[in-house]
C-alpha cells in the first residue's frame, strides 16, 4: 500500500534536508503517542533509528537509512523497516524533498508499507494516513520559523 503526502515549507531544499535531524524528528511523532527515540545515528545511508512506542501500543521499531544522496532539485533519504510493529510485514519511507526556488521547497512523505494481507493494508491505511498527517502542520511550524 502506498501513502504520498506533500507540504510545501519555506528554505531552500538542501537547507530543509541537513535539518533532518533529531529534533525535527521527535517534533513529528504521532499525535497521542508516547515515543522514545532509543536510537539517531542520522540520515544517511547506513544510519538507524530506533523508537520505543509505550502507548497507544507497546511496541519497538527500527529502519536502517538504506539510501540518501542530492541533485540540482531533490534531495532524499530512504529509510527501510528493520523491526517492525505488528501487523506490519514491510515499510519503505522515502523523505523527498523537493526545489521550487531558492525560499520554497516541497516536503514529500512517500510511504510504502504491507501486512502481507492487502486486505488488511487497505483496513489501516485510514490510521497510517492519520498517523502521518500531522507531519505536514509539524513541517510546517519547524520550518517555518
Amino acid at each position: 500500500m502506498r501513502l504520498i503526502l506533500k507540504t510545501p515549507v519555506q528554505g531552500y531544499y538542501i537547507d530543509i534536508m541537513e535539518r533532518f535531524d533529531i529534533d525535527l524528528f521527535k517534533s513529528l511523532k504521532p499525535i497521542g503517542a508516547k515515543m522514545t527515540v532509543t536510537q539517531f545515528t542520522g540520515s544517511k545511508t547506513g544510519d538507524i533509528v530506533a523508537l520505543q512506542f509505550t502507548s497507544p501500543v507497546k511496541a519497538t521499531w527500527v529502519s536502517k537509512i538504506i539510501d540518501h544522496g542530492q541533485d540540482e532539485d531533490t534531495a532524499y533519504f530512504i529509510d527501510e523497516g528493520d523491526q517492525l510493529p505488528f501487523p506490519l510485514k514491510s515499510w519503505t519511507h522515502r523523505h523527498i524533498v523537493e526545489r521550487v526556488d531558492d525560499d520554497n521547497s516541497i516536503i514529500i512523505d512517500d510511504i510504502t508499507y504491507s501486512t502481507g494481507i492487502r486486505f488488511i493494508d487497505f483496513l489501516i491505511y485510514p490510521i497510517m494516513y492519520l498517523a502521518f498527517y500531522p507531519r505536514k502542520s509539524g513541517y510546517r511550524s519547524y520550518f517555518n520559523r
